[in-house]
């Protein structure tokens, strides 16, 4: 029987310098999609999966975080005096904010890549697999990407022991070179061909040569603890950071399928389901605006009229 996954690691100490100036006084991981926080939605996902234990990798100056995650008397308190059906409304969601799950912080003292950021977790992890999150990584779908991960994972955990999950989408080629390509090989029980055992990976490929696929690992993975010991003797990669792809890779290699037809899988990659939104960018937030504006349940509807008035101007 697969470990139950109950723990979620989300990285959110980067300096977010795409998107910058706002990012000098407000975490990206703050800006909302109309509302609501971006982290919020990390949060609402791992914890609609299963997760009930989340540690949040912060930095300086980002404690915006942890102040609005946590208990907020004063808006309780004006909120239920103040009455009325939208008001009461507003309290409930307040009120709910800070028992999504149990949360706890730790800083990256230094931004020393996303590799560094995951290891600033190891105490928390112990010896449990657990689940990693970009905090600029929004996954909006009817089925939680972290549920899929996990699906996933107990799939295939019991033949094969320990084995991670990332999830991946394919990339226009030309934007392969700010992610990482994925080596694959299908997965013959796997019928909608939506899951892949990975075999090797590079980060941020710099020629066409080392472009394996158009497979990119996208805002979650699913790891198990062997990946720490990998890291702390791991030197720094692309952007002289410590990337957790590199781990990734040294992880997937001891089991190259393509020259070990009967070695036991290290990782599969599962395409998800869900729209993906880049908060880190300015273009992906505003992407992500407009694309969950029209379904807002009290702005929606008003939201896309507009649209259609204001895209006639264009």
């Amino acid at each position: 029987m697969a470990k139950k996954i109950t723990k979620a690691v989300i990285l959110a100490g980067g300096f977010g310098t795409r998107m910058l100036p706002i990012s000098k006084a407000v975490p990206k991981e703050i800006l909302p999609i109309v509302d609501k926080p971006a982290m919020q939605y990390n949060i609402e996902e791992a914890a609609a999966s299963g997760i009930t234990d989340i540690l949040i990798i912060t930095g300086r100056d980002k404690n915006a975080i942890e102040n609005y995650f946590d208990y907020s008397p004063e808006y309780e308190y004006l909120l239920k005096n103040k009455g009325g059906e939208r008001n009461l409304k507003n309290l409930e969601v307040i009120k709910n904010i800070s028992n999504i799950a149990n949360i706890y912080y730790i800083r990256q003292k230094e931004p020393k890549g996303l590799g560094h950021a995951v290891l600033c977790a190891k105490s928390f992890v112990g010896g449990d697999d657990f689940i990693v999150m970009y905090g600029d990584d929004i996954i909006i779908g009817e089925v939680p990407a972290t549920k899929e991960l996990i699906d996933v994972y107990e799939k295939y955990e019991k033949n094969n022991g320990g084995i991670c999950v990332a999830a991946v989408k394919e990339i226009e080629r030309e934007k392969l070179k700010s992610y990482c390509s994925l080596k694959v090989a299908p997965v013959e029980i796997c019928a909608d061909k939506s899951e892949f055992y990975v075999c090797d990976m590079n980060e941020k490929p710099k020629t066409d040569e080392e472009i394996f696929s158009d497979y990119a690992i996208l805002g979650r993975v699913l790891l198990t603890p062997e990946i720490f010991d990998i890291l702390e003797n791991q030197g720094p990669g692309a952007n002289n950071e410590i990337q957790i792809t590199d781990a990734m890779k040294t992880l997937v290699k001891q089991a190259d399928i393509y020259k070990n037809k009967n070695a036991p899988a290290k990782m599969i990659a599962k395409v998800f389901s869900g729209e993906r939104h880049d908060m880190g960018s300015k273009l992906g937030f505003l992407r992500a605006n407009v694309i969950e504006g029209v379904k807002h349940s009290e702005v929606g509807e008003d939201f896309k009229k507009f649209l259609k008035e204001f895209a006639e101007k264009l």
